[in-house]
């Protein structure tokens, strides 16, 4: 191990470009995540309500007796359900030799695989080449995996899901009684609690004068864990930048005529970019 570590810190093209194929393989996982876990949650969400009104479960929710979750079944078309060879699934590579098409019904596939890819590729480099070969590019890469994945599903479902939120808080509170650990615990546990708090004040706040919801209690548990992650002295620079987005991207979006003003916007993936930021800058 000590002679990967010394090899990989005398050649730093070598470091960042293994640290990009792993990006780029860990996107096409995250693809699956994004596409399936919201599909598992809504079946268990169902299935609760059923045993909690003692309905059918199945009427509610189509059962299937093949296994679904994150490993199984294997990747196959969502149109034609074909299984997806390993040719077929290499990233970026497959997309292009296919042409962007199924090989099997000639479907379109949409760029949003090759882009997570991509931006999950780059991402990962950019945190490599920041802390280099260190426990903190570990820490660094799940902590940007985790962040593209929430964005992704908010932005999809406006749903940050506690199966992700929760353990990325923990895992911030942890990474600070690390040696060399980037903030304090102290720092870290304040991050947590203010991060919540501030935001679950504003919403109600919000809710008291316009008797509206202006953002959910996944958006609560996510500031939370990028308090952890980045201690409480960069909450006010985080909501700042984080809503100064929002704000840019909400009024281009309505005045491009591609967001209706009175849609519900996902707040998590602002989030998600600014708490990015602060990590890789600050």
């Amino acid at each position: 191990m000590t002679n990967i570590i010394l090899f990989f810190n005398q050649n730093l093209i070598f470091w960042l470009g293994t640290v990009g194929v792993l990006g780029l393989c860990i996107g096409s996982f995250l693809n699956v995540v994004i596409y399936r876990l919201p599909i598992l949650l809504n079946k268990a969400w169902y299935e609760e309500y059923a045993e909690l009104l003692e309905k059918d479960g199945s009427v509610l929710f189509k059962e299937s007796k093949a296994p679904f979750n994150l490993c199984f079944p294997g990747s196959q078309c969502p149109s034609c359900q074909h299984p997806l060879s390993v040719l077929d699934n290499i990233p970026i590579i497959s997309y292009y030799l296919l042409k962007g098409q199924c090989r099997y019904c000639n479907t379109p596939i949409t760029k949003r695989y090759p882009l997570i890819e991509l931006l999950t590729a780059f991402l990962s480099i950019l945190v490599a080449w920041k802390f280099g070969v260190t426990e903190h590019t570990f820490l660094g890469l799940i902590f940007t995996w985790i962040l593209i994945t929430l964005s992704a599903i908010d932005y999809d479902e406006m749903l940050l899901p506690d199966q992700l939120t929760m353990p990325l808080i923990w895992l911030g509170l942890l990474s600070s009684i690390m040696p060399r650990a980037w903030i304090s615990p102290i720092a870290a546990i304040l991050g947590a609690v203010l991060g919540y708090m501030v935001l679950w004040s504003l919403y109600w706040i919000f809710k008291a004068i316009t008797h509206k919801e202006g953002m959910g209690y996944g958006d609560f548990k996510l500031c939370a864990a990028l308090g952890a992650w980045l201690g409480w002295q960069s909450l006010p620079m985080l909501l700042l930048v984080a809503s100064t987005l929002g704000t840019i991207i909400g009024f281009t979006q309505i005045l491009l005529k591609k967001h209706q003003k009175e849609d519900p916007m996902p707040f998590g993936p602002f989030l998600a970019i600014s708490g990015w930021i602060h990590f890789i800058w600050f």
